[in-house]
C-alpha cells in the first residue's frame, strides 16, 4: 500500500508514502482514486489532509509510463485521478514539504488549500522534456492567474514557497517541521463545523467557477434555498444564533 488512511476528529489524513521521491505511478494512482471515494462517503469525514511520507511531497509522475504506448493511459488516468481529489465533496487541506513538482504539483493544485513548509518548492518541469503539463494548465490559472501560470509553464523553472505565497497558490507558509502539524490545525478548525454546510460551500464554490458573475450568483441563492435550507443543521444553527445557545450538529 502506497496509501495511508487515518481518521480522527473528523479529519481523514490521505499520506502517500511511496520512497524515496513519491513517484506517482498508474497503480500508486488508481489506489489513490480507490481511497477517495472511500472516504468520500464515510459519514465521519468533515475534512481531508493530503500529506505524504519523507522529506518531499512529489518529485511528479513516473517518466517512464509517459512513453508511448503507456501515455494513451497514463494521461487519461491522470486526469481522472486529478478530478477525483477536486472533486472531493469536502474540504481538501494539503501538506506540502520538499520538493512538490510535476504531477506532484498538479496533485496540490487540486486541494483547495495549501499549507507549504518554508523550504518546498514549486514547478512544471515537463517543457524540459518537450512536453507540457495539461492538469495544470487547467487548474494553475485558476489558483494564480495566467500570468504565474504562463511564466511556470513555459519556463520550467521551480520557485520558492514564498513565491507560491505571494502568487495565491500556497495559503500558508510554516516552518518546514510545522507544515503537517500547521495542516491539520487548519483542517480541524474546519471540521468543527457542519458537514452539510462543508459539502455545500465546496459545492457551491466548485460550481461557481467559469460561471458568469450573475448567473453564479442566482446558482448560489438557488443552492442556499432549495438544498442547504433543508438540511437538520442549517436550521439548527441559525437557531442555535437565535437562541444565544451552542449549535448541535447532526451532520445531515
Amino acid at each position: 500500500m502506497t496509501w495511508t488512511t487515518t481518521t480522527e476528529d473528523g479529519v481523514a489524513t490521505l499520506t502517500l508514502d511511496h520512497p524515496p521521491l513519491n513517484i506517482l505511478t498508474r497503480a500508486v494512482l488508481a489506489e489513490m482514486v480507490a481511497a477517495l471515494a472511500r472516504l468520500a462517503t464515510d459519514p465521519s469525514v468533515r475534512v481531508l489532509r493530503l500529506a505524504a511520507a519523507g522529506k518531499h511531497f512529489s518529485a511528479g509522475a513516473d517518466v517512464g509510463e509517459h512513453l508511448p504506448p503507456q501515455h494513451e493511459l497514463l494521461i487519461p488516468e491522470f486526469a481522472e485521478a486529478i478530478e477525483a481529489l477536486a472533486a472531493f465533496p469536502l474540504p481538501v487541506i494539503a501538506a506540502v514539504r520538499g520538493r512538490c513538482l510535476g504531477g506532484g504539483f498538479e496533485l496540490a493544485q487540486a486541494a483547495d488549500v495549501i499549507v507549504a513548509g518554508e523550504g518546498a518548492t514549486f514547478g512544471q518541469p515537463e517543457i524540459l522534456l518537450g512536453v507540457t503539463a495539461p492538469a495544470a494548465c487547467v487548474l494553475l490559472p485558476r489558483r494564480a492567474g495566467p500570468g504565474f501560470a504562463a511564466e511556470i509553464l513555459f519556463s520550467g523553472d521551480s520557485v520558492s514557497a514564498a513565491r507560491a505565497l505571494a502568487a495565491g497558490v500556497v495559503q500558508q507558509v510554516v516552518p518546514d517541521d510545522r507544515a503537517d502539524e500547521a495542516a491539520l490545525e487548519l483542517a480541524k478548525r474546519c471540521a468543527r463545523h457542519s458537514a452539510v454546510a462543508l459539502r455545500e460551500t465546496k459545492r457551491t464554490l466548485r460550481e461557481a467557477q467559469g460561471r458568469p458573475r450573475g448567473e453564479a450568483l442566482r446558482h448560489a441563492a438557488t443552492r442556499y434555498v432549495q438544498d442547504l435550507m433543508r438540511s437538520e443543521d442549517a436550521v439548527e444553527g441559525l437557531r442555535a444564533f437565535v437562541e444565544k445557545r451552542p449549535a448541535q450538529w447532526r451532520h445531515r
